[in-house]
């Protein structure tokens, strides 16, 4: 049966008993009988789409004044109708609980199951089984699944006057190589004092729902000498120190906020510096591109972050490493891999004309 046919029969009943002045019994029994024998076949979505279940209970209502008004000889007939639209509505209302009580079972075990969640409402599911915040309802699901190219490309090279860093890649992120030019890397980043100490934490992923390890991520992440005589407190701590941070500050916002904006990918599930150690290593793979962009969104030459900080330090016309102008978006770029040089501030004044 189609949803046409429940529609037209919505119709039919609106027309017959919601908006008729003087209801016919006989037509609107009619009219039930026929939604009778197809009831069985109206689903949650048909119920929404034609109101059928709204039509009914005003139908019962449309009833009732019709059997005040009327004379002995139809009372029945109204009474039968009034029963029959009553049960109609009690039948559709049990098996509209059943199917959305089925489809909610569905999405918790899908929801448990290892893997890239399907739909927003079992991420959903996800998120609040790991108690995670959900800044996004409801959330963005994250990118489809990820593919890590087989060829491996050389470390960056560095310019000795600006630190900056070159990477190569395929065709798809050529361009945006230009612009890609992090100064710190990540064992810079590292051993500076970032993340409150918390980055390489052990975490639950909504995003591929698999429990991770600290010293199984670390080894699939970073060099070894990267944080070699680095603590427990600087790299996997379960509780944000603001004292490990380079600036002092605390920044950055939680796992669940980053994966209910749709930002992690299953490649990554601890989020961009994950992207960028491994990247960094020689990496590539299809969520690059992306990931690029979000740098020079937020830390490229024209980015938020960055725009925002030098603006701050040539108003205040002090140095480029004036820790008093705006530490938490310094150590906010810091985690992005970047440090307000001299020769970042001096790019910054020609760009803007200061």
């Amino acid at each position: 049966m189609s949803a046409a046919t429940v529609s037209a029969l919505a119709k039919d009943l609106s027309k017959a008993a919601v908006d008729s002045v003087t209801p016919d019994a006989e037509r609107c029994m009619d009219i039930l009988s026929s939604i009778d024998e197809v009831k069985a076949d109206i689903n949650v979505a048909m119920l929404e789409k034609t109101q059928i279940g709204k039509l009914l209970t005003k139908s019962v209502k449309s009833f009732k004044r019709a059997k005040r008004t009327a004379d002995d000889g139809t009372k029945a007939q109204w009474d039968e109708a009034i029963s029959s639209a009553e049960k109609l509505l009690a039948a559709l209302r049990a098996a509209a609980t059943e199917e959305n009580k089925k489809a909610a079972q569905g999405k918790k075990a899908e929801s448990q199951k290892p893997g890239l969640p399907k739909s927003a409402g079992a991420y959903k599911i996800r998120l609040e089984t790991q108690k995670k915040e959900i800044y996004k309802n409801p959330p963005a699901l994250p990118p489809a699944s990820i593919k890590i190219d087989s060829k491996t490309h050389p470390l960056p090279k560095r310019d000795k006057a600006t630190a900056e860093l070159s990477f190569l890649g395929g065709e798809a992120i050529k361009a945006m190589l230009k612009d890609f030019k992090p100064n710190r890397t990540p064992e810079e980043v590292l051993r500076a004092g970032s993340f409150g100490g918390t980055y390489y934490r052990p975490i639950a992923s909504a995003v591929t729902n698999v429990t991770y390890k600290s010293a199984d991520v670390l080894k699939d992440s970073v060099h070894p000498d990267w944080i070699k005589g680095l603590t427990a407190k600087q790299l996997t701590s379960a509780t944000y120190r603001t004292e490990i941070n380079k600036y002092g500050v605390k920044c950055g916002g939680s796992l669940g906020m980053w994966e209910s904006s749709g930002w992690i990918s299953d490649s990554d599930p601890y989020g961009w510096f994950q992207w960028y150690c491994r990247f960094y290593q020689g990496r590539r793979c299809s969520d690059d591109a992306r990931q690029i962009s979000r740098w020079l969104k937020s830390a490229g030459p024209k980015g938020r972050f960055r725009s925002q900080l030098c603006n701050k330090i040539l108003a205040a016309k002090t140095k480029h490493d004036d820790v008093n102008i705006s530490p938490v978006i310094r150590q906010t770029l810091l985690h992005w891999g970047l440090e307000i040089s001299p020769q970042v501030l001096e790019k910054h004044r020609k760009r803007v004309g200061g």
